[in-house]
């Protein structure tokens, strides 16, 4: 993964999901949580982080810092992704298909919020095997970062960019 300017006033955050783990001591249960956050500029820079700490906000702010150092940039076109594709991490698959002007995003929740932070607007997907929030969210920029642009896929085979779509 390469590291990426961004602007940082133009990031977004979205918590995902929020764990509250506890450990058993002498005294009773010591809370402790653990957050996904998503983060996006909406124009194809995403990034995903955990951060865990004893207070839900401290833990919130350790993603955000996590998920800045993980932005990468998926190819968006039109506002939808350029081909289908599918994703994997550990048990969370991931299916992602271009959708026509309109449709919006039909995705579930942990795929809704990296798809929007990455700014797709419409989009087809489906999460298959694993429902954790935290396979999910590394599927779904799995099969993102899988993706190439057209222009890419020209430059790379050394032909016009109209031969790619017509064969």
């Amino acid at each position: 993964m390469k590291a990426i300017k961004v602007n940082e006033s133009e990031l977004k955050e979205r918590v995902v999901a929020i764990n509250r783990v506890a450990k058993v001591v002498k005294g009773g249960r010591r809370f402790s949580f653990s957050a996904i956050v998503v983060l996006g500029d909406g124009q194809g820079a995403v990034g995903q982080g955990l951060g865990k700490a004893n207070e839900v906000t401290d833990a919130i702010s350790k993603a955000i810092e996590d998920a800045r150092k993980n932005l990468v940039n998926v190819p968006i076109i039109n506002g939808t992704v350029p081909h289908e594709m599918e994703g994997k991490y550990s048990g969370g698959f991931v299916f992602v298909k271009p959708a026509a002007p309109g449709t919006g995003v039909i995705a579930g929740g942990a795929m809704r919020a990296v798809l929007e932070a990455a700014g797709v607007h419409n989009v087809l997907a489906k999460s298959k095997g694993s429902s954790n929030p935290h396979n999910v969210v590394k599927a779904t920029l799995d099969a993102l970062l899988k993706m190439r642009a057209p222009h890419e896929v020209a430059s790379m085979r050394g032909i016009k960019l109209n031969k790619v779509f017509n064969g």
